[in-house]
């Protein structure tokens, strides 16, 4: 199979809501609502949604591809988080969050992660982040495991609202860059 990982385009917001529908489940913890995730999914992983990411200027989507079909995706975001858990967790500026990192399940333990993840890694440095951050659910111990093998390490917590539920996520850290310790207003 021939991978390639490309910028998203305004074409690919059908197939990435579809993908997220496939995904997103797959990293709630069992204690999640199924209602609840259906609510995220109708609101905020809809291909209306993807369409206004692909045209946020301060918003990378990429898309990891084999023969043509879409495996994976990644969402960096540029800028200071809003979230004041995070602000105060991270220590790395300017920094990136990596919002979203999905694989289909089809392809997991067959190196399209480490793929992407290096891709992404190389899309925030480009960028001119100092660091990148994200958040994981606390449950998801295969997802902690990766990123901790990607050079992530955990700096925190916040919480996430999931419907009518309230989730920890362990907020992960490392460098693109020559690290720069120093606060988010500097």
């Amino acid at each position: 199979m021939t991978i390639r990982i490309t910028q998203g385009a305004p074409g690919d917001a059908d197939q990435l809501a579809v993908l997220a529908a496939l995904t997103f489940p797959l990293a709630c913890p069992p204690t999640s609502r199924p209602e609840d995730i259906e609510q995220y999914l109708a609101t905020e992983l809809t291909a209306a949604k993807f369409a206004e990411h692909l045209t946020d200027p301060n918003k990378t989507l990429l898309c990891l591809r084999g023969d043509g079909h879409l495996l994976a995706y990644s969402l960096l975001i540029k800028g200071l988080p809003g979230d004041e858990q995070v602000r105060s967790a991270i220590s790395l500026f300017p920094t990136i969050e990596l919002s979203k990192f999905y694989v289909h399940p089809s392809h997991h333990g067959q190196g399209a992660a480490s793929s992407l993840m290096e891709a992404s890694l190389e899309a925030a440095r480009l960028s001119g982040a100092h660091g990148i951050w994200l958040g994981t659910n606390d449950q998801n111990a295969r997802a902690v495991r990766f990123y901790k093998k990607h050079g992530f390490a955990k700096v925190g917590a916040k919480t996430f609202r999931l419907g009518s539920g309230i989730e920890t996520d362990f907020v992960l850290e490392r460098a693109v860059a020559d690290p720069v310790r120093r606060g988010p207003s500097e």
